[in-house]
């Protein structure tokens, strides 16, 4: 799935990092505590949350994950969106809540990792 079928499934909102929707997703994680995030540990994934803050941006280029989607309408600031440009990491905004962008996303064929045990 690359990040432009992400947007398109979630009639989602590009907010930065056109030249980058081509891009292949390989897995997806939806948390607003960024130490689950951490947890995660997938490559080329989708990051789902409500947070809009420069910690988000830090740990998403920690676990390479490529494209950030804020859910319930969220709208990170200027100086966020400007960290997201510069590591190369596109931000999608979608109406959705949480719960119901990762139930399209899975529908859609994209999987988290393996449950926790």
């Amino acid at each position: 799935m690359t990040i432009k079928d992400i947007k398109e499934a979630l009639g989602a909102r590009l907010i930065c990092g056109e030249e980058l929707q081509d891009r292949e997703v390989h897995a997806a994680c939806g948390s607003d505590m960024m130490s689950d995030v951490l947890a995660f540990m997938k490559d080329r994934a989708v990051l789902l949350t409500g947070l809009c803050n420069p910690q988000v941006i830090r740990t998403a280029e920690m676990m390479d994950v490529i494209c950030i989607v804020f859910v319930r309408g969220k709208m990170p600031d200027e100086s966020v969106i400007e960290m997201a440009k510069e590591r190369g990491i596109v931000l999608l905004t979608s109406g959705h809540r949480m719960f119901s962008a990762c139930g399209i996303l899975y529908e859609k064929g994209l999987r988290g990792g393996a449950p926790y045990r």
